[in-house]
């Protein structure tokens, strides 16, 4: 279990070179997620803040504890990186920044599952997704988050960065292929238009 976490890790914070002898689940994992810039803004949140407000909002989508991602190389001085397996292919992340243990970016990540069961997954994975968005647009339903959700996971399809900006946030879809689909939300920074 640990392992897989790990992989799930080493695929959306871009850690394949942090493995002497990477699996073959991370071989082929990008070097530079975009996501993930150094001077990117934090949500004025922390990952128990989150958490709290999350599972008390979504009591049937329960994120449990993040725990942190050790690389063996730390390529990120300046954020933490941790995980929670929501279950056998699905699992939220997070980039904190050190120091503040301010979110930078949320995740949650889809592995594809062979054979029937894969369109019950991806169900669960958006009704996640959605909930996940509602916490930064809590105007919108749950029926209206799901439709926004499997739109932007229908542009991002195939692409290995797509994102959209919605007031202060961004959503990232990044397609993996094979190796799964995160959808991201993260804070940008507002610039004031000049006179």
């Amino acid at each position: 279990m640990l392992r897989k976490i790990i992989v799930i890790a080493c695929l959306l914070f871009g850690l394949g070179n942090a493995w002497a002898d990477p699996p073959d689940a991370v071989a082929g994992a990008p070097s530079n997620v975009p996501y993930l810039l150094a001077g990117a803004p934090t949500f004025d949140l922390t990952v128990v803040q989150f958490r709290e407000k999350y599972n008390r909002d979504n009591p049937a989508l329960p994120i449990g504890e993040f725990r942190a991602i050790a690389s063996q190389e730390d390529d990120s001085p300046l954020l933490t990186r941790a995980a929670s397996k929501l279950n056998e292919n699905l699992y939220a992340s997070t980039a904190l920044e050190k120091g503040t243990g301010k979110i930078k970016t949320l995740q949650i990540t889809h592995l594809p599952v062979q054979g029937n069961e894969e369109k019950a997954a991806r169900a669960i994975a958006v009704n996640y997704m959605a909930a996940l968005m509602r916490q930064f647009e809590p105007a919108l339903t749950m029926e209206e988050s799901i439709i926004k959700v499997n739109n932007l996971l229908e542009k991002g399809k195939g692409l290995h960065f797509y994102q959209h900006q919605v007031g202060a946030i961004r959503y990232v879809v990044a397609d993996n292929g094979d190796k799964g689909v995160t959808f991201a939300v993260e804070p940008i920074k507002l610039a004031l238009s000049e006179p």
